[in-house]
């Protein structure tokens, strides 16, 4: 190792403009040994033979929704016409209570104007529904056509 005392005169010494890492080399080189003798520590568990067992997950998923709104603001609860709005929050709130809360699709004409779909969220929002997707197809582009 060599290390600078100084020329002798009574200059002030100059700024040291590198760092030194050696400190910061020898700290890691021990945190790695330290950690390569304590994994096999406590990896170490006692060899047992677990029994095998069928393990099939029960779901209850509800049904889901499907609300079709076509061209004309006709609505559709799963293929049954819907006709007036209290029937329609009716609905809704039957099957906002249940547990878990199924999800509503809709599917609205490319041709409705947003108000009747518009209408359609206003009333899921008041019965209490949480899920609701909308139902599109997707671009021709997006199929490789």
């Amino acid at each position: 190792m060599a290390m600078n005392v100084g020329s002798g005169s009574d200059e002030e010494p100059g700024v040291m403009a590198t760092i030194n890492t050696t400190p910061l080399v020898d700290v890691m080189l021990v945190l790695l040994i330290i950690f390569l003798i304590t994994i096999p520590v406590i990896t170490h568990t006692v060899p047992v033979k677990l029994p095998k067992a069928n393990n099939i997950p029960t779901h209850n998923t509800p049904k889901d929704i499907t609300i079709a709104v076509t061209k004309n603001g006709s609505i559709f609860w799963n293929n049954e016409q819907v006709k007036s709005d209290s029937q329609l929050l009716q609905k809704v709130e039957q099957v906002a209570i249940e547990v878990p809360q199924p999800a509503v699709h809709i599917r609205g004409d490319r041709d409705v104007d947003y108000k009747s779909i518009g209408h359609v969220l206003y009333e899921l929002e008041r019965g209490g529904m949480v899920k609701v997707d909308f139902i599109t197809e997707p671009h021709a582009n997006a199929l490789g056509q």
